[in-house]
């Protein structure tokens, strides 16, 4: 990779970088005499009580500050890469990628596959390893950036290099054991597609990695995301109701082995398991915690008791309320469940759930974090969305106000002529929206992490695809 300059975008006011008259356009070229790969060199080598700058200014001129400060103080410098290093894209090919399934014509950054360990620290991504070289792997344990979240699908070396369709893609375990025996935490998923790595591969690959317990803090199970804009790639089933069963009963009988011998469940099945087997969901002690919510394991679990919870410290009245909620096909009985529970403290209180089936990417897309603005547009004109309509906030971009297809919030309200909320993600936010106590109408989702403008491209943006 080149190497990226170190631009500074801005200086927080009275802060150390101020004090030295550092300016922004201003360029950070060393710390301490080391040059800095990215922010995390950076941030560890800042934390020193006498630190030495080498700035080069806008014009030309460099300067070399001597810099005294407390240990850990913040010199107050902020840089056009928030990363301070190009996002590493993905090297592989891998034969379940929901990127290669998306159709053409959509904004660049919905193609860029990224496979950065170093966001899998800063966002919680999940990264294949395939990319780490052996300075990649002494740098994640000097640094200590944990937990560490690895897309492990398969521990067969041979099957791995299939899927991934890398050849050096089959040394995961070789690699586990190096965090592992450096005690850095990780989370592990698996991406299951029919036929190829269930069954017996399955069984040996929850195997293989329950030997990394305890810094192997969990393992989900997830359902390849199959789209309609499939042809030319690699031919992948759905999976039908008994599949689930089998992979529920499999998960559960290695759920109850690691309990007893570590008192954790371990390794768990994403909701959508659950809701094609037409299973119950398991009750929320058998979910650890919630450790990849992430990845939908235990998302609705969690939403009902949040719900539950806020209820719980109600008296309930009489308010007049009639408003309208659109999300996927997937979450939408439990969406309708929850409001029955709100009205069991608020009777005039009415609340319609919308389905959106996704005919953008197909109907086998039953997640709300899919949705397009213009399904929402097509399936709701003309629909009773009453006073108010509210969308989860996982069906908009990080920090922005659009959906997958560039349509933005203000334009969808245009459009269906109605009020629209966004709703953060806590039981708590659903029940103040449904109630009206949020006076501020919300129509962003929450920014997560700050990336850089500057790059050509930032992380794919449809890598968690498994959000209900």
């Amino acid at each position: 990779m080149k190497k990226t300059r170190h631009i500074v975008r801005g200086v927080l006011p009275g802060s150390i970088a101020q004090e030295m008259d550092i300016q922004a356009g201003d360029e950070l070229l060393t710390v301490n005499g080391n040059p800095i790969e990215d922010i995390f060199d950076y941030q560890f080598l800042i934390q020193n009580e006498e630190i030495e700058l080498l700035i080069r200014k806008a014009e030309g001129e460099e300067w070399l500050l001597e810099i005294e400060k407390e240990e850990d103080e913040d010199l107050g410098l902020e840089f056009e890469n928030s990363l301070m290093d190009e996002y590493r894209s993905c090297s592989n090919r891998c034969i379940f990628c929901f990127i290669d399934q998306m159709p053409p014509g959509m904004r660049k950054t919905l193609y860029f596959k990224d496979d950065d360990s170093r966001l899998s620290f800063l966002q919680g991504n999940y990264v294949t390893l395939t990319n780490m070289s052996g300075h990649d792997m002494e740098r994640m344990i000097r640094y200590r950036l944990e937990p560490i979240n690895i897309s492990v699908h398969t521990t067969n070396p041979d099957l791995r290099c299939r899927m991934l369709r890398n050849r050096f893609a089959g040394d995961i375990c070789e690699k586990i054991r190096k965090l592992y025996e450096a005690e850095i935490e990780m989370n592990g998923q698996i991406v299951l597609c029919r036929g190829i790595n269930d069954g017996e591969e399955l069984e040996r690959t929850i195997r293989d990695l329950s030997g990394f317990l305890p810094y192997l803090k969990s393992l989900s199970v997830v359902p390849v995301g199959l789209s309609r804009w499939r042809e030319g790639l690699c031919a992948l089933e759905p999976f039908g109701r008994e599949d689930a069963r089998e992979v529920i009963g499999r998960i559960r009988r290695w759920q109850d082995r690691l309990y007893a011998q570590w008192g954790k469940y371990f390794v768990h099945a994403s909701d959508e398991w659950y809701l094609l087997a037409g299973e119950e969901l398991p009750p929320e002690e058998r979910y650890d915690g919630y450790p990849q919510l992430e990845n939908g394991v235990g998302m609705l679990r969690l939403l009902c008791r949040e719900v539950e919870e806020d209820l719980e410290g109600r008296l309930g009245d009489q308010r007049e309320r009639k408003l309208s909620v659109a999300t996927g096909v997937l979450a939408a009985p439990w969406i309708e469940e929850l409001a029955e529970k709100i009205r069991g403290k608020y009777p005039a209180v009415q609340v319609r759930v919308y389905p959106v089936v996704n005919r953008f990417f197909g109907e086998s897309i039953t997640v709300s974090g899919l949705i397009t603005g213009k399904d929402l547009k097509e399936q709701l004109s003309g629909a009773d969305l009453s006073d108010r309509l509210l969308i989860p906030c996982n069906m908009l971009r990080d920090g922005e106000n659009v959906f997958l297809d560039d349509m933005t919030v203000e334009e969808l309200e245009e459009a269906l002529n109605i009020p629209i909320q966004v709703v953060d993600e806590p039981g708590s936010a659903l029940v103040s929206s449904v109630l009206g106590e949020n006076t501020v109408m919300t129509h962003k989702r929450r920014q997560s992490y700050e990336q850089t403008d500057r790059c050509d491209c930032g992380p794919a943006e449809c890598g968690k695809i498994h959000s209900v």
